[in-house]
């Protein structure tokens, strides 16, 4: 075993040696390298990411002893040396392209403070970068792929590019709407990355915007604590309300709807509303800006009751749900001390009595 071992090493020259302390370093440094270009720790794709890099590392590692030391007499243009220039084109491509698109990202990306920390997210400048310097990267080790598998002619090397041309127009209608429909919302900055936004599918749908990709775009239900994944191509035939880009200075504007009936005066009903909100804004725990008055108004009149919209405003977006929820709640607690029914009266039905009384006669 000693002597096998001091054979192989005998064979190996200074460059199979830099081959493999660069590959041991890189493998043990796959993990904070791949964190490091973006990726966060603990995902599915941080840990695809670093199995890839791992993987590519071992095959170069595999390639170099076998080619160093078990067929050191091969000749140099062998398809050992062919796999291992292969998978050195490819580790570095990937390798690249990570780079690439962390640079872009930290260039002319956007930095966002949310829950989870600070983020930088990527923008429609960087976004369009990052695919211009990866097809610019995978164009360039396509055609060293081809040069080294052996394809030298011209034809041979056009029929290998116009198979994966041919390849990616048939699939172009799988991949091309989501990457340009995510390019739109980027450009848009209607779904920045900490945005809340709503969505009617069919219902409102409050979410979070937690990463725009570029084939997806991932949510964060607010309500349900949940993530949801949809396509960037889908998500535009929805419409869209953000509610983290405002209209005027006051901030977000929230409105809630209750029917009353008609036999309860609108001073009854303003009072009603105000002390609601008054003895919420004395809670330091709750979003409400008292610094903005209520707003009660009548929205319509109806058959069966009146509706009342209460108007209010809110310091936290992200806190709108609880907000909501907490207002309700005082709204109800209030009503029953006035002793104001928040139920829609029933006002055509018909009592037992006059369903029994027999018809008049004429």
């Amino acid at each position: 075993m000693t002597e096998l071992i001091s054979i192989a090493l005998a064979r190996l020259s200074a460059y199979h040696y830099l081959i493999i302390a660069v590959n041991i370093l890189l493998l043990l440094l796959a993990r904070p390298l791949v964190e490091k270009l973006g990726s966060k720790s603990g995902s599915r794709q941080f840990d695809f990411q670093v199995n890839v890099l791992r993987g590519l590392n071992l095959a170069i590692l595999a390639a170099v002893f076998y080619f160093a030391v078990y067929a050191p007499n091969a000749d140099g243009s062998g398809p050992g040396l062919k796999l291992l220039s292969i998978l050195v084109v490819l580790y570095l491509a990937y390798l690249a392209s990570s780079i690439g698109s962390y640079l872009m990202r930290r260039r002319y990306g956007k930095v966002n403070t949310t829950s989870d920390g600070i983020q930088t997210s990527d923008t429609y400048h960087s976004r369009m970068l990052t695919l211009l310097v990866s097809t610019f990267i995978a164009i360039v080790a396509l055609i060293t792929v081809i040069r080294i598998a052996g394809f030298s002619s011209l034809l041979e090397a056009g029929g290998v590019i116009g198979f994966v041309g041919v390849f990616l127009a048939l699939t172009q209608a799988a991949w091309a709407p989501d990457i340009i429909s995510g390019l739109i919302l980027l450009n848009s900055d209607m779904v920045s990355e900490g945005d809340l936004i709503e969505i009617g599918i069919p219902e409102p749908f409050l979410a979070r915007v937690f990463k725009t990709k570029i084939f997806h775009t991932v949510l964060i239900d607010i309500v349900n604590n949940h993530r949801v994944m949809i396509s960037n191509s889908k998500l535009r035939d929805y419409p869209i309300h953000s509610l983290s880009k405002f209209a005027s200075a006051r901030g977000l504007r929230e409105r809630l709807v209750f029917k009353i009936g008609y036999d309860t005066e609108s001073a009854q009903v303003k009072e009603m509303f105000t002390q609601a909100f008054t003895s919420l804004c004395i809670d330091s725990n709750t979003c409400l800006d008292e610094t903005h008055p209520l707003e009660v108004r009548v929205i319509e009149a109806g058959d069966h009751a009146v509706e009342w919209a209460v108007f209010y405003y809110i310091k936290e977006v992200q806190q709108l749900v609880a907000t909501r929820q907490l207002m309700i709640e005082a709204i109800l607690d209030t009503s029953r001390a006035h002793g104001i029914s928040l139920a829609t009266p029933q006002t055509h039905v018909v009592s037992r009595a006059a369903k029994e009384a027999p018809p008049a006669v004429i």
